[in-house]
């Protein structure tokens, strides 16, 4: 079996592929182009998933410490380097993971029209135009962005680069945990960045452009400093096994440069996570994002650095983790405080979800720094936890945008429940499980983080990590404090209808009755009562549709199971924890 992994890479990519072979589909009509490609994704993400779930079966759960399904082959053999796969109890569920939200999007994607709107909607594509009305167009901005129209490209929003693009992402994304050559983890930990800044910057919102430079920019330049540390680890130990350097646990090399090594390594990482205070890149990246964008970069991508932390620095560089640990679980903290603060003064429901992230990815960085196998299944649990959790909410976030065309919390008018009672309810869901509501995923990967703060490993100052839990604990009181704020003010209450002037003077007379696509500014104006206006429009939006239950069910299914029998995901970290901990 182990073609498995193998597979796994070769079926998105021969799918990508066949996507950028030149077809003669030009008798097909637009609307067929654009359904056709998200079909066609969908099966290859489809296979991918298929294939996902045959490795999960035939995985040897009695021994998930152990490295399964392993693929060796030489690569570049004058320097040294193999292709060399293979799945454990860390890398499988993340790949479970990465396989069923890249098929959710493809599904999210196969829609006809959206709710509430007369128009075939770009896929996955966010409009957000300027706060405070019409402005003049930015380099890269369409003019619809601007006027306030519905903003779609010619080409009817390149479904067909859409799909060769999260497939391309896809491949990066299971690469980066399955590798198990430093070097080969490097490349597939790349490969996800230029699809990630197209889907930004092709499909992205008002101020595309300037979010998807400025994420290409960080990660890129966290990637440099990470593959520093990597060549270093290189050079010091002379392997690039990633299997042998966990086993050794810093053999042959000294505290000096495992400290050293820790520091590169953790830095180019910590950008990924992102860590506190590097993760300036991801509110703009998130308040871009098309909806798909989104719940892969919180769903997967930011596990990506969370995993190098579990796989590499941690199991690798133990005397320098141990020096190092106190200052990670410090900013750790931060992080969570500081993430759980910005949401409650944040307008905009996505970037509020960007920062809950900062927060929520504190908890998980918190688990490694107690370096106890309590802390760090706490922080397994937490990655997959909120890879679900986030998922949920940026997909209903985006069918919001879609109904009311705008997620400005004060534009929303309230009342969610009475107009949507099935979207509204499918929010409160999603908010509970990441307030971390016992009985749901979210609970227990921050009740063993802390745990593992309250009972640090030996050699670290137990007085201190008395403090990390304390504050970790008043953040998970602020987490609540700003989702309960938020559902106060989007599901309950009476409805009250707003209209956004410059949008309606764009769109004229005749298309105030619907939604549309567009997203506003700052500028409302109350037009009455519920049912007058532009209300009339709004109490005709379809409540949620077939491909958002089918992007949305599985997730809440896993959100409950995970949360109810905790222990599904725990046997298969737990003792790989263990082991890359080197405890008993």
């Amino acid at each position: 079996m182990s073609w498995l992994p193998v597979a796994l890479l070769a079926v998105p990519l021969a799918g990508a592929v066949l996507l950028a072979v030149p077809v003669g589909s030009a008798a097909r009509g637009p609307t067929a182009r654009e359904r056709w490609f998200p079909r066609y994704g969908l099966a290859v993400s489809g296979i991918t998933l298929a294939l996902s779930a045959v490795l999960a079966a035939a995985f040897d759960h009695d021994d998930p410490a152990r490295m399964q399904f392993v693929t060796n082959l030489p690569w570049i053999p004058g320097l040294g380097l193999r292709f060399h796969l293979g799945v454990d109890g860390v890398s499988l569920p993340l790949v479970l993971l990465t396989a069923l939200l890249t098929f959710l999007c493809f599904a999210y994607l196969c829609r006809g029209r959206p709710a509430g709107s007369g128009r075939v909607p770009v896929p996955g594509r966010s409009v957000t135009p300027p706060p405070g009305g019409p402005s003049t167009p930015s380099p890269g901005d369409s003019p619809g962005a601007v006027s306030g129209r519905p903003s779609e490209p010619a080409d009817g929003g390149r479904p067909r680069a859409l799909a060769f693009t999260l497939l391309v992402l896809e491949v990066g994304m299971i690469g980066t945990f399955l590798a198990l050559d430093l070097l080969l983890f490097f490349v597939f930990f790349e490969v996800v960045l230029i699809p990630m800044y197209f889907v930004i910057a092709v499909w992205g919102g008002h101020r595309r452009r300037a979010a998807a430079t400025k994420f290409i920019l960080y990660t890129l330049l966290g990637s440099v400093v990470l593959l520093l540390g990597l060549l270093f680890i290189w050079a010091q130990t002379g392997t690039l096994d990633m299997t042998a350097l966990a086993r050794a646990h810093g053999a042959g090399m000294s505290r000096a440069a495992q400290i050293l090594a820790f520091l590169a390594v953790g830095a180019g990482l910590a950008v990924k996570t992102p860590m506190w205070p590097l993760h300036t890149w991801l509110p703009d990246a998130h308040t871009e994002a098309p909806t798909v964008g989104s719940v892969l970069l919180a769903g997967v991508l930011l596990k990506m650095g969370t995993y190098g932390f579990a796989r590499i620095a941690v199991p690798m560089l133990p005397g320098g983790a141990t020096v190092l640990a106190p200052w990670l679980g410090a900013f750790a903290v931060i992080g969570i405080i500081y993430g759980s603060l910005a949401c409650l003064a944040q307008r905009d429901l996505k970037r509020m979800i960007a920062y809950s992230s900062v927060g929520h990815m504190g908890f998980v960085l918190l688990g490694f720094a107690a370096l106890t196998p309590a802390g760090f299944n706490g922080a397994l649990f937490g990655n997959i936890a909120h890879g679900l959790i986030t998922a949920l909410l940026f997909f209903v976030v985006g069918s919001i945008k879609e109904r009311y065309g705008t997620a400005e919390i004060p534009s929303l008018g309230g009342g969610m429940l009475t107009r949507l009672p099935r979207l509204g309810s499918v929010l409160t869901f999603a908010a509970v499980a990441s307030l971390g509501l016992p009985g749901l995923a979210g609970f227990w990967g921050e009740v063993l983080s802390l745990l593992g703060a309250f009972r640090p490993a030996a050699g670290l100052p137990r007085s201190l990590y008395l403090v990390f839990m304390a504050l970790g604990g008043l953040g998970t009181v602020l987490t609540a404090a700003y989702f309960l704020s938020m559902l106060s003010r989007v599901t309950h209450g009476r409805p009250v209808e707003t209209v956004h002037a410059p949008v309606l003077a764009a769109v004229g007379p005749a298309d105030t009755g619907g939604t549309g696509n567009t997203e506003s500014g700052e500028n409302t104006a109350d037009v009455g009562s519920p049912g007058r206006g532009r209300g009339h429009g709004r109490r005709g939006m379809r409540d949620v549709a077939p491909h958002e239950l089918v992007a949305w069910v599985p997730l809440m299914a896993l959100i409950l199971l995970l949360g109810l029998w905790p222990k599904a995901l725990l046997d298969v970290t737990g003792p790989v924890a263990r082991s890359l901990l080197g405890a008993p």
